[in-house]
């Protein structure tokens, strides 16, 4: 994580991280002003807090109260050298707490974090760079210098791999670090790296060496670049929105008809009859979301259609609305790309499949299992904690190269299924195992869903998201019939990269599936983007037209202008609200791509309560108290927030009987609530205070720095391909 600092006046520091600020200070007997505790102080206490933490995750998963569970750390100094301390952490517990948790509770403690990371010891490397901004290099720890790892499907060994991934990442201004690393279960490795400038850009890779899976996290975060996936939905502000391109050099605006008619040049008659096959979509759902530019018209990207090598242009709406993260990767070679972007092509269709059509899927025999040491260690041990585990092949009767390791947990009655896919048999059974891990801990596998028997809940679009986005959704007990539908094949698509890609582009021929492709190269890594219209979508088609991203559009601009909005406008805004018929609980960050301090009241505001304050901007009482009652009675906003509602609910009641009167209750109403929020309360039903807790910003995104954030990581990627067009047209001159 990287924290950056501030001189502030005096002794005073602040350091900056993520969404947060911390200040310290020093005690006045050291000069300082005694405004904030030293930093050490902050050290002592995180271990502290960082055990209560652990006991309070152990709490709530057992759903045991904490009310009268108490914790205190004392810190023990070595007279003769002060830096050697003992850290003495006591809990008090209750005497009827049975002894079986009372020690469960001890082992929750000693799992703290900050405990481990201070007995093993950690390196500090203190050097000084002309300019802490420029200064990119990468945060990784990487294998020692002449190490030459191969694994199957990779055309270069782990150590280049990472040295090149590193290096492009290096040259774009980035610095990555790693944010964690997981190895609970043998040969399944899972990191999660980000930008350490723009935290919401990151992703997490998985393996079976702590190698693969830094290779895997540092692909993904370079495909993820290539394709604009980090900024899917976004909005790029004003100046990149008037730039000579908004996504890639090479995009074409096409203008809608003079009826909002699709214009010619967009698509092709194959995806026409997939994406408007009864003349619905019109021109003005593929707005491109991050621009917003409308006078511009459709922004649309050139793919190539395998079947003839023609070039077939795609909306950037369609392809962020449709697509998500699917259909993109980067490789060292762009075979060995494309075998990685098929794969997960196939995964997610197949998995789709099985899923919603409830197929019962055949075990792989430990006699195969068994030819996998490493896999069936790893399968072994998480039956050892508890976790029955089900190695199924889901390639359907040798069709596909796809397989599945389901999860079952007997604690809590949840299931997990988790697929892979790769010509290789091997490395897609360890991909499933991987990636039932990535990420998790041995707690977090007490939240999956159990299965059910009801098929409109397996089949509801929105359950394929969740397996797409998590595996999170919802399986059917129909998937866990011994009688299996398919007999198990122990497949084999697997030769060279260019062997492998042909087979499978040979699949979806034969499915009778036209393929586009782009190939982005502007980074120096070839990665390409695989769209296979009517078989690689995330979101139901019908989006375009029913729940398309750029919705904002109509929304955003007055959204960040809401101090300014004069009543008429307010009302007009609150109207088409109203009428809109979106969920009242979509928060107002996913409305409008526009990334907030999650911290904030802007950053958990919902089209619910945002809708509140503007009646209480408009002094429309009546309103302002059934949309009061709606948001707590459906609530997960922090517990402040929810008792500044509370008190604004008995204002409204008190305002809107005309046998009360507000003063006859404020003294009570003052300490029950307080004098601030009551102030805030008082003044929002008065009209003296509008849109409490949001602070003013605009078009220009003034004051958000968390959003100014991911365009600055935006801006590093767009100088990247500008340069790269201007070197290739100065060339061609």
């Amino acid at each position: 994580m990287e924290i950056n600092v501030n001189f502030l006046d005096n002794l005073r520091l602040e350091a900056k991280f993520d969404d947060f600020t911390v200040l310290t200070d020093q005690p006045i007997r050291y000069k300082g002003d005694g405004s904030a505790p030293s930093p050490f102080d902050y050290f002592l206490a995180s271990s502290a807090l960082c055990a209560a933490y652990f006991v309070r995750v152990y709490c709530l998963a057992r759903e045991i109260p904490t009310d009268n569970i108490r914790l205190s750390q004392n810190n023990i100094v070595d007279p003769e050298d002060r830096y050697n301390q003992i850290f003495k952490i006591q809990v008090e517990l209750p005497e009827d707490l049975p002894e079986k948790h009372r020690q469960g509770i001890l082992r929750s403690i000693d799992r703290c974090t900050v405990k481990k990371v201070v007995q093993t010891g950690p390196t500090f490397e203190i050097e000084t760079v002309d300019n802490l901004d420029e200064d990119a290099q990468a945060l990784l720890m990487t294998t020692p210098e002449g190490s030459r790892t191969f694994i199957e499907g990779k055309d270069l060994p782990l150590e280049e791999t990472i040295a090149n991934m590193t290096g492009i990442l290096r040259d774009l201004g980035m610095k990555i670090e790693i944010a964690s690393w997981r190895n609970i279960v043998p040969h399944v490795w899972s990191l999660h790296v980000r930008d350490a400038s723009s935290p919401m850009c990151f992703t997490n890779g998985k393996g079976s060496t702590k190698e693969s899976a830094l290779c895997s996290a540092l692909g993904e975060f370079i495909e993820r670049l290539s394709c604009n996936f980090f900024y899917n939905d976004q909005y790029f502000g004003e100046d990149i929105a008037n730039r000579e391109f908004v996504h890639y050099p090479n995009e074409k605006w096409f203008k809608p008809g003079p009826d909002d008619e699709l214009p010619a040049g967009i698509l092709d008659d194959h995806c026409l009859a997939i994406y408007n096959p009864e003349g619905e979509l019109q021109g003005s759902n593929l707005i491109d979301t991050n621009s917003g530019r409308v006078d511009r018209g459709i922004c649309s990207l050139p793919f190539v259609r395998r079947s003839d090598g023609e070039e077939v242009y795609f909306p950037s709406n369609l392809i962020e609305n449709l697509f998500l993260s699917n259909g993109m990767s980067a490789g060292n070679t762009l075979q060995e790309a494309q075998v990685q972007c098929l794969s997960e092509i196939f995964e997610r269709a197949v998995k789709k499949q099985i899923i919603e059509e409830e197929i019962a899927l055949p075990d792989v025999p430990l006699s195969v299992l068994e030819q996998y040491p490493h896999i069936l260690e790893g399968v072994q041990a998480l039956e050892k904690q508890g976790f029955p585990i089900l190695v199924k092949d889901g390639s359907l009767g040798g069709q596909y190269p796809v397989m599945c390791v389901t999860l079952m947990n007997p604690k809590t009655g949840g299931v997990f299924a988790s697929f892979g896919a790769h010509p290789s048999f091997q490395v897609a059974l360890e991909r499933s195992l991987t990636e039932l891990m990535q990420g998790r801990s041995f707690e977090g596998l007490n939240d999956m869903p159990p299965p059910t028997f009801n098929s409109l809940a397996v089949t509801e679009p929105n359950n394929y998201v969740e397996h797409f986005i998590d595996s999170t959704g919802v399986v059917s007990w129909r998937f866990f019939s011994a009688r299996s539908e398919y007999e198990f094949s122990h497949w084999d698509f697997s030769g060279t990269n260019q062997e492998e890609a042909d087979r499978l582009f040979g699949i979806l021929e034969d499915l009778g599936k036209e393929v586009y492709m782009a190939i982005h190269e502007d980074l120096g890594a070839p990665v390409c983007r695989i769209l296979v219209p009517g078989y690689s979508e995330v979101y139901p088609v019908e989006d375009l037209v029913w729940d398309n991203t750029n919705m904002a559009l109509d929304y955003r601009e007055e959204i960040l202008n809401i101090h300014r909005l004069d009543d008429e406008q307010l009302a007009d805004l609150v109207e088409r609200l109203e009428e809109s018929q979106l969920d009242n609980y979509m928060k107002i960050i996913n409305l409008i791509g526009v990334e907030f301090d999650e911290n904030t009241i802007w950053g958990q505001l919902t089209i619910l309560e945002l809708k509140l304050m503007i009646y209480l901007a408009l002094q429309q009482h009546d309103e302002a108290l059934d949309t009061v009652d709606a948001f707590l009675q459906f609530n997960d906003n922090t517990v402040e927030r929810n008792l500044y509602y509370r008190a604004m609910n008995a204002v409204l009641e008190i305002v809107l009987d005309d046998e009360l009167e507000l003063e006859d209750f404020d003294v009570n109403l003052r300490r029950m609530f307080g004098d601030e929020t009551m102030d805030a309360v008082v003044g929002s039903v008065d009209g003296s205070v509008r849109f409490q807790g949001l602070t003013p910003t605009n078009m220009q995104l003034e004051g958000l720095d968390r959003h100014l954030r991911l365009l600055e990581s935006y801006n590093k990627l767009h100088a990247a391909r500008a340069a790269r067009a201007q070197a290739a047209t100065a060339r061609s001159a």
